[in-house]
This record gives structure tokens, sequence and C-alpha cells, in this order.
């Protein structure tokens, strides 16, 4: 009996017999001569049918077959250049493993509509198997130089009982009588965290109810928040360039299969490393008013301003120094203006806006309070938050970045949907 291999182990294999499992993505009909393009999970191999090679009932299965039927394909691993992945495998037994009947994503174009609604079965498909394997790095990478680091995982709960970045974008249930919310952001947590190790990091699903249908909003999405103890803005800055460095370079090494099957052009993406530019809020706007995008001052940025700001750079640039008002309750105010927090935005070039936001916190109780009661927040449910300054307060910041508009800037993708499994948006929660 020959070994199952997978598609992605066929070079170690060369002129041995073997056997794959997987399913059926294409077949072209010859007659005689029947290519079945197979898939595993691990990658694409084209599978040669030749009649007078394989019993009557395995050549009956191979011209009969249809498309993402469940199959075992057994045959002997030959190199061809011409040939997808630069493998071939030369049959000489196939079995169906279960046949599908008008399977409804046809190799042809689609309505985004029809495909999200099919979802479950999309996901088969070239360019989202690509998606989310590249996404499935950014992750490994994410963990991997945050472990390395000195960065220690402190999980932080889903259901909480009050705001983190507003209190218009919460979503409420119902907790036993009490009302409870959808995380916005484990950050209060990793802040209690930090006494106890000094460098944590939260991630996991947040959740925010913002009425919006741009490219750039999922209302269930992925954030990786690391805090630091005894950590400034500018400590700040230094962690997330050479964090967002090590992910891009990591994607690039182990996916270049999956960003050349994107068509994405990786150049833009070879030269990122820091130091990473910096301005500040006010020469943000010094940009936009040039662009044409001019805004208020005191106004946070929306989409088109951050093209705009990024378009004068190569690499993704910092913003710091926001004004005060547009800002979460907890960040730290300049010292030389107290109109202004130490607050940093991380936008990605190319369009793809902010994938970061964090700043320093503020270590002061009375201020702390103050702003609670200016955010008309309920002091009692940040009673142990404020705890946090009566017991070692010590100067300290974070950031939280979008592994979804992380992963779209990776590949180059228009919209963010494609960049989690299953998307939750404004009006779809199927599948």
């Amino acid at each position: 009996m020959s070994e199952h291999v997978t598609i992605d182990k066929l070079a170690e294999h060369v002129g041995q017999e073997v056997t794959v499992k997987g399913w059926l993505y294409n077949r072209t009909d010859k007659g005689r001569l029947q290519f079945l393009l197979l898939r595993d999970g691990t990658g694409l191999v084209q599978g040669v049918a030749f009649k007078k090679e394989l019993s009557p009932e395995a050549f009956e299965a191979a011209r009969s077959i249809t498309q993402e039927s469940s199959l075992i394909a057994t045959g002997t691993v030959r190199a061809d250049e011409r040939a997808p992945g630069g493998y071939e495998l030369s049959l000489s037994d196939l079995q169906i493993v279960q046949l599908a009947q008008d399977y409804p994503i046809a190799p042809k174009e689609h309505g985004i509509d029809f495909l999200m609604e099919r979802r479950h079965l999309w996901l088969r498909s070239t360019q989202q198997w690509a998606t989310l394997r590249v996404r499935a790095t950014v992750i490994r990478a994410i963990r991997d130089w945050l472990d390395d680091h000195g960065f220690v995982l402190v999980d932080a709960p889903i259901l909480t009982p009050a705001a983190c970045e507003g209190t218009t974008t919460l979503f409420e249930t119902d907790y036993f009588g009490d009302k409870a919310y959808l995380t916005q952001s484990g950050q209060l947590y990793n802040e209690a965290a930090i006494a106890a190790f000094g460098r944590t990091y939260c991630f996991g699903p947040t959740f925010r109810a913002e009425k919006s249908k741009t490219r750039r909003h999922l209302t269930e999405f992925w954030m990786v928040e690391p805090e630091m103890a005894y950590a400034d803005l500018d400590e700040c800055m230094r962690v997330e360039e050479a964090f967002v460095s090590y992910i891009v370079g990591r994607t690039l090494e182990e996916r270049a299969e999956e960003l050349a099957i994107l068509e994405r052009d990786t150049t833009p993406l070879e030269g990122i490393a820091p130091p990473f530019p910096r301005i500040s809020y006010d020469e943000a706007l010094m940009i936009l008013e040039e662009a044409g995008e001019s805004l208020p001052w005191g106004e946070d940025f929306g989409a088109p301003h951050e093209t705009a700001i990024a378009a004068r750079f190569d690499q993704p640039v910092f913003v710091h120094r926001y004004p005060t008002r547009c800002k979460a309750f907890y960040m730290e105010v300049d010292p030389q203006n107290p109109e202004l927090s130490l607050s940093v935005d991380l936008l990605a070039p190319e369009g793809y806006g902010e994938i970061i936001g964090g700043g320093q916190r503020t270590a002061d109780l009375e201020l702390l309070e103050r702003r609670i009661v200016e955010h008309n927040l309920p002091r009692e449910a940040f009673e142990w938050y404020l705890d946090l300054r009566r017991y070692g307060a010590v100067p300290h910041a974070g950031f939280g970045l979008g592994v979804e508009r992380t992963v779209a800037w990776i590949c180059g993708l228009h919209h963010i949907r494609q960049t989690i499994p299953f998307p939750r948006t404004l009006g779809r929660i199927y599948p």
C-alpha cells in the first residue's frame, strides 16, 4: 500500500508511488486522458488519468468525478515544470469518497453577495485559501515576536461591565439580569496584568457596533494588544515599528507562493524596516491641507484623510499627539500642552489606513477620575481600574494591532471581509 503524502511534500517523493487524499478542484476531459486538479489543503497537484493505466472502475471514476467531490488518488510523482506546483501525479488508482452534485460555485465570475452567502464553500477557492494561509502566518509571527521579547500572554475577558473605546459602539447582552457588553478591547485588563508581569499581551476577538459599511470595518475582528510597564510614547513607537517589520518580513519569507497567487506586488513590502517616519497631528493637518482634504483641528481622521497622509510616505507612518478630545479617556496628556494626548496611530501605506492605535496611558488618579466624568462613564464599573492608579501606578504604554487590516495590507486586498474566515459586517451574520 502506497504512503499517504500531502501535496506540499510531493517534491520529496519524485519517482515514488504515493496516495493523496483531498478534493477535486477542476477537471479537463480529453477522452482517454483525464486531467484532474486535486487539492488537499496544503496545495494543488495535477493528476493525470490515462485509460490504459487504470482499471475500468478507476478510469470511470476519473471521467465522472465532479467539482469538489472528495477522493483518494494513488499515483507516481513526476517532475513537470508545466504542471501546477512543478509536479504531477500519474494516476494508477482513484476512489471517490463522496460525489458532489451541482456545486454552486462554478469556475466563473460570481457577485460578492452570492459568494458571501456561500462563504463556507468559497473558502475552498485558491485566492481565499491563499489569504487565510497568510493570515495564519501573520498570527504566528505576532505571537512569536511577542513571546520572544518578554511579553506574557494574559487572556482578557470577552464579557465586560463597561465600555473601553466609547459607549456608542457597544454590543449589549443580558448577564443574569445585569447588563454586560462584548469587549471592545482587552487593554484595561492588560493594564492590571503589567503590575504582575511587566510586559503582557492579550489576543482575541473584539466587537464594535459601528454602523459602517466601509471596506476597512468589521463588527467582529481580531486584535493583539501588548502593554508595557515603565514605557513612554517613544518606547511604544519603537516597539511597534520593530513588531510590524518582523511580521511583514516573516510573511514575505514564508508565504511567497500565496502572495503570488494573490498577485500581490511585494516590492513595497520588501522595504519595510525601522525607523518609520514620525509626524505630529498638526503636521498631518498641514499635509491634508496641501492635499485638499482639510480638517478642523480636533477632529479625528477618517479613511480619506489617512490615505492622503500615508500617500506621502513609502513606509508606515506614525501620527502622534492627537487632541485629547478625540482620543479615549485613559490617554496621558502631553505635559507641554494639555490639549494634546500622548497617543499615536500607525498608518499603513498604499491606502490601507490605520493598522495600530495606541499610546501612553495616564498614571494619574485625579486625571483619570476627571476623564471618567467627562466621558459620562459609570464610575462604579471602573473602580477596579482606578485601583491600578492607587497601588503602584507607573508610566505605561501599549497599543492594539488589528489582524484583519494588517492582512489586507500585506495581501493587497481591496476589502477587509476576505481577511477573516467568516466576516461579520453591518447586515451580515450568515453563515
